[in-house]
């Protein structure tokens, strides 16, 4: 039977969300290829959907989906020795997926983030949580969000 949730009842998921920055080891286009496959195979598996913002410098990866498979997903990452430095930028509750269509949006950075200098220059580690977050707005917005991958 269907019941209907009452007015300004608040809605209770498990859904977290995962964002951070590690440095290639060995970037390559076989080596990333290689990293896209195993993470759209495990997400779409564990229903974790997100994106990997990547170039030679910087892995910027968003995860989101159920808490279980998440952390699940960031302790993978954490031990995989394609990254280095993996470092936990943002975490927490969220009420909605941002790339809920892509089991992994790969975008290839390259001017619309922070500049190779700025990277290097620490730049993520004095950006804002809302900063950060506004990149993968941007890219969800720029993605259509329409095709699945």
């Amino acid at each position: 039977m269907f019941r209907s949730i009452p007015q300004g009842a608040q809605i209770i998921t498990n859904l977290i969300q995962i964002i951070y920055v590690s440095q290639p080891f060995g970037f390559d286009e076989p080596t990333l290829a290689g990293i896209l496959l195993d993470a759209r195979r495990s997400n779409k598996r564990d229903g974790v959907t997100g994106a990997l913002i990547c170039r030679h410098d910087i892995y910027l990866q968003l995860l989101e989906g159920p808490e279980v498979p998440v952390r699940a997903a960031y302790a993978r990452i954490s031990q995989d020795d394609r990254h280095v430095g993996v470092k936990k930028m943002l975490n927490g509750k969220i009420q909605s997926r941002l790339f809920a269509n892509w089991a992994m949006l790969h975008d290839p950075a390259k001017t619309w983030i922070w500049t190779e200098q700025e990277i290097a220059n620490a730049a993520l580690d004095r950006a804002e949580p809302q900063e950060i977050m506004k990149v993968f707005k941007d890219l969800a917005d720029r993605s259509g969000m329409s095709v699945k991958n």
